[in-house]
C-alpha cells in the first residue's frame, strides 16, 4: 500500500518536470525567435538607412554640383562674354537644380510629418476632374519629351469630394509623372477618373512602362527604398514619392493599390470616399454657383 501511495505521488512530479521542462524549451524557442527577428529587422534597418544616406548623397550632390558649376561660369561673364541664349540656359539649369533641391527636402519634411503622425490636412469640398487635368496639363510637356501619349479621360457628372486639393494635387502629379518616367518612348499613360456606386471616386493611372515584379514593388511602397538602386539612377530619386502618395491617399480615408507586371506596365488605383455631409452641403452650393455662372 506505501508502494502504490509512493508511485502515485511520484507521477504528478514526474508530469509538473517535464511540463517545466517543455514550457523551458518552448521560452528558449520563443527568446532565439524573437532575437533572430530582431537581428533582421536591425539589420534590415541599417540597410535602409545606409542607402538612404546613399541616395540622399547623389540626389543633393547632381543638384548642388550643377548650382555650383553654372553660377561659377555666370560669375566669369565679364572675363569670356557670354551669349544671352546661353546666360538664360544657365539661369534655367540652376533654377531647375534649386527646384530639385527644394522637393527633395519637402519629400523628406514629409514623410516625417507622416511617420510621427503631425501631418494636417486642409479639408474641403473639391472638384477632384478639376485638379487632375491641372495635373495632366502640367505634365504634357513632359510626356512630349519623352515620346509618351498622354491621355486623361473623366466623366461630366463626377462628384465632388472631400480632400486636400494641394496634397491630392501632389499625389497625382507624382503618380502620373513616375508613369511617364519608367514608360519607353512611343508608350502610353492613361489617367481616369471614375465615378463608383457609393459615390465615391477611383482614379486609376495605367501605363505601358517597364513594369515592376512583386519583390520590386514591395520596396517601391517602402519610404527610401529603391528599385534596382544601382542601375538608372536619375529615374529613381528619394524613393519617397510612391509612400508619401500612400500615406496621403490613407490620411483622406482613400486607399492606393497598384498592380503591376514586368515588361507590361503598372496601374495604380486611388479609392477616394464620398464627401462628408458638410462637404456635400457645399457641393449642392457650389455646383448652383457653376450654373448660375453658365
Amino acid at each position: 500500500m506505501l508502494g502504490n501511495g509512493l508511485g502515485k505521488n511520484k507521477q504528478p512530479s514526474l508530469m509538473n518536470e517535464y511540463a517545466s521542462l517543455l514550457g523551458d524549451a518552448v521560452l528558449r524557442h520563443r527568446t532565439r525567435t524573437a532575437e533572430h527577428a530582431a537581428r533582421i529587422e536591425a539589420e534590415l534597418a541599417s540597410r535602409v538607412k545606409s542607402e538612404f544616406i546613399a541616395n540622399m548623397s547623389h540626389e543633393l550632390r547632381t543638384p548642388l554640383n550643377t548650382v555650383m558649376g553654372f553660377s561659377k561660369l555666370l560669375t566669369e561673364h565679364e572675363k569670356r562674354k557670354l551669349p544671352d541664349a546661353e546666360v538664360v540656359e544657365y539661369a534655367r539649369l540652376i533654377h531647375d537644380a534649386a527646384r530639385h533641391l527644394l522637393s527633395v527636402r519637402d519629400d523628406i519634411l514629409d514623410i516625417s510629418k507622416i511617420q510621427s503622425g503631425k501631418f494636417t490636412l486642409d479639408a474641403r469640398e473639391i472638384v477632384l476632374d478639376e485638379i487632375l487635368s491641372a495635373c495632366v496639363s502640367g505634365l504634357k510637356l513632359m510626356a512630349q519629351e519623352a515620346q509618351v501619349e498622354l491621355r486623361f479621360v473623366a466623366p461630366y457628372d463626377l462628384p465632388h469630394i472631400t480632400g486636400d486639393a494641394v496634397k491630392l494635387r501632389q499625389v497625382f502629379t507624382n503618380l502620373i509623372s513616375n508613369a511617364i518616367k519608367f514608360t519607353p518612348g512611343g508608350g502610353s499613360v492613361t489617367v481616369e477618373c471614375l465615378r463608383r456606386s457609393d459615390n465615391g471616386t477611383t482614379v486609376r493611372v495605367r501605363d505601358t512602362g517597364i513594369g515592376m515584379t512583386p519583390e520590386e514593388l514591395a520596396v517601391a511602397i517602402t519610404p527610401f527604398g529603391q528599385v534596382d538602386g544601382g542601375k538608372n539612377r536619375w529615374r529613381e530619386g528619394t524613393g519617397l514619392g510612391l509612400p508619401i502618395a500612400k500615406a496621403l491617399v490613407e490620411l483622406h480615408g482613400g486607399a492606393l493599390t497598384i498592380t503591376s507586371m514586368k515588361g507590361k506596365g503598372t496601374d495604380v488605383s486611388v479609392d477616394l470616399p464620398p464627401a462628408t455631409a458638410s462637404g456635400q452641403d457645399a457641393d449642392a452650393d457650389h455646383t448652383d454657383q457653376r450654373a448660375f455662372a453658365q
